[in-house]
């Protein structure tokens, strides 16, 4: 059958709208289906690593989101147990000579979907998706106003999120690791953090963290993180005033919550990393979350998808030939998302850990650390280009 597209995505979140956008200004005839008619406060991720930064602005997203939801964090400040471990200036240290992006979440998502739409892209809000056809030609089953219609195209691109539907109706395998960290986050006004620095507080002897991520003008993510072995309260995803408990008891100052007010739902996620190998089979491929989704405890998800899209819309645009194209992005999308993954599960084992084993292993490290801080393995502020093999990881570890 002929395709009435070049690409749709299904989901027009940050992985969609992003590769609509990409395409359509590359002259594709895209449909975005996204089940929103207007995105809420879910409690994911807000804010992108320098190296995510370095991926928007290929895409021509940086300036966009810097003029309207952006908010630049230059500084990355790291206290372990109370004490101080690292001070550092991201843009006078990262390859791509930036800040953490911090923003509202919904506020991103309804900026770069605008954009794609802008673009030339059609979007369809309020619209589900009832199922995928892979095939030459897969086709898209959407439900929208009672009525439901099969949309084909070239390929379709699944960015629907780490609960993807996609991943099941394309026959995607899909890998697990065991459960280890939880995760959970609100938003904050009146806060008095720094509001030039994000600040991540590991308290590793309870299996405590916490992070915090400011958006300008006392408005703040904060993120407080658990180990599943160190006795997670209860309350841990739906009592602010425990969050903020759990959050001094990672190393935050208490006077930093004396006048902030939650602005937003408080909600708790596992950590464990779901992926799929080779995320496209049939004229379907996965971008995002949905073909990897990583623990959120590192901040890695936002980056990593624009690297997906970045690496998925250059495929396509050099050669004609989409499913060799697809297959091309597949192969990146596995080295990149692997050494991510792989460097995510060492910070895992240094500073959330518990037990004598694991405080010996810091010992032995934190002296290495506090006179070198190029001991930390970089890829989670400079990307998964940096080195990031045994050696690294020895010398993490100072073994």
């Amino acid at each position: 059958m002929s395709a009435t597209y070049d690409l749709i995505t299904v989901g027009g979140g940050l992985g969609g709208a992003a590769l609509a956008k990409a395409m359509a200004e590359r002259g594709a005839h895209v449909l975005v289906v996204e089940r929103e008619r207007r995105f809420g406060d879910r409690v994911r991720g807000e804010v992108m690593a320098p190296w995510g930064v370095g991926e928007a602005r290929a895409l021509g997203l940086e300036t966009l989101l810097l003029a309207t939801c952006g908010h630049e964090l230059r500084w990355a400040d790291l206290a372990l147990g109370g004490m101080p471990v690292a001070h550092r200036d991201l843009p006078a240290t990262t390859p791509q000579a930036a800040a953490w992006l911090s923003f509202f979440h919904p506020a991103m998502q309804e900026t770069v979907l605008d954009a794609a739409a802008g673009a030339g892209a059609e979007v369809r809000r309020g619209a589900r998706v009832r199922g995928i056809e892979p095939g030459a030609t897969p086709a898209v089953l959407v439900e929208s106003d009672g009525r439901t219609t099969t949309e084909r195209a070239r390929l379709v691109v699944a960015a629907d999120g780490r609960t993807s539907l996609a991943r099941k109706w394309g026959g995607f395998p899909v890998s697990r690791d065991p459960q280890r960290l939880l995760f959970s986050g609100v938003l904050f006004d009146g806060h008095e953090a720094p509001d030039d620095t994000g600040h991540a507080f590991f308290n590793p002897g309870i299996g405590r963290m916490s992070l915090f991520f400011p958006q300008g003008s006392g408005r703040v993510r904060a993120y407080v993180g658990y180990h599943k072995d160190a006795a997670p309260p209860a309350a841990a995803g739906r009592d602010v005033r425990c969050f903020i408990e759990e959050s001094v008891r990672a190393g935050v100052d208490p006077s930093w919550y004396a006048r902030a007010t939650d602005v937003g739902p408080l909600a708790l996620f596992e950590g464990a990393d779901v992926w799929v190998e080779h995320p496209y089979r049939d004229g379907v491929a996965l971008v995002g979350d949905a073909a990897a989704t990583s623990d959120p405890t590192w901040g890695q998800g936002m980056s990593l998808t624009l690297r997906d899209v970045r690496v998925l819309r250059d495929a396509l645009v050099a050669d004609d030939n989409w499913t060799r194209g697809a297959h091309a992005y597949a192969d990146a999308h596995d080295r990149h998302y692997g050494v991510v993954h792989r460097v995510d599960g060492w910070y895992a084992d240094f500073f959330m850990e518990i037990g004598p084993d694991a405080d010996a292993r810091r010992a032995q490290a934190l002296p290495f650390i506090a006179a070198d801080e190029t001991r930390l393995p970089d890829v989670i502020f400079s990307g998964p280009d940096q080195p990031a093999d045994d050696e690294v990881r020895r010398r993490f570890f100072g073994e």
